[in-house]
């Protein structure tokens, strides 16, 4: 029998919540919890990306650029107020006239919003979004890397990319994430993106990582770095205590607003 389209919509829907709580779904999680095959999750996330929603990738699927840009900065995207929590906690590390680098990603461009308020800092990023947020901000000097452009994402990367990254210093790397956990380090969806996360890491005097509670003790796809003493987190009381409590036994730094 065919299958009804309240159910399909039913379902559609719930892997949408998902998808916008967590900025990414898998196959198989999804056909546990949802009590469907992963042929028919399948076909239901290429029919969402069809539609806009989603980028299929290998094992799942990441929130599409345009839905995840619609959410920045609005109290439709379920963890709204925790990144704002968290940009405005970042701010209070930042001081007039320092440099920092920014990657993409939408709790960096809480943060670069967050910023406005000061003085003669130096902006270098590989976010499309970010550079355009700051760029008329007075006394701001915003460089955007150049390099090969994933316009689904708003992020330049490649060896140019690296190139250019490579001839700067800053006071700060300011990281937004997909995972942060003690065994599985600092991880991101986009392997592109993550030789450039570790570059910026590399050439910065501290390194800080931003992440909404749903992102500590998971992994995602392409590893940064491990979770060691070199790395400083602010994170939110959503996260698992366990998470934390194993990630400060490798050293790293926690703030929790």
């Amino acid at each position: 029998m065919a299958e009804s389209k309240l159910k399909i919509d039913l379902r559609r829907n719930k892997i949408l919540e998902q998808l916008k709580a967590e900025g990414k779904v898998s196959v198989s999680r999804l056909a546990a919890e949802l009590g469907a095959t992963p042929v028919t999750i399948r076909n239901d996330l290429t029919a969402l990306e069809r539609d806009g929603y989603l980028v299929r990738m290998q094992g799942g699927a990441v929130i599409a650029p345009r839905l995840e840009n619609q959410l920045v900065g609005t109290a439709e995207d379920p963890t709204f107020l925790q990144k704002q929590a968290l940009a405005e906690e970042v701010a209070k590390l930042i001081t007039d006239g320092q440099t920092l680098f920014f990657n993409s990603g939408t709790t960096t461009h809480h943060i670069a919003r967050a910023l406005k308020g000061k003085k003669h800092l130096n902006i270098v990023t590989n976010s499309l979004s970010i550079a355009m947020e700051l760029g008329n901000t007075p006394t701001f000097h915003v460089l955007l890397l150049g390099g090969e452009i994933n316009a689904s994402y708003g992020f330049t990367s490649g060896g140019d990319t690296q190139e250019q990254l490579s001839k700067y210093r800053a006071d700060w790397a300011i990281l937004s994430v997909d995972g942060v956990s003690a065994q599985g380090g600092i991880t991101t969806c986009h392997p592109e993106e993550a030789i450039i996360d570790r570059l910026m890491m590399t050439n910065a005097k501290k390194r800080l990582i931003a992440a909404t509670g749903n992102k500590i003790g998971k992994a995602g796809f392409s590893r940064i770095c491990d979770s060691d003493s070199a790395i400083q987190l602010i994170t939110d009381s959503t996260c698992e205590k366990e998470c934390l409590l194993a990630l400060q036994e490798r050293g790293v730094k926690i703030i929790k607003v």
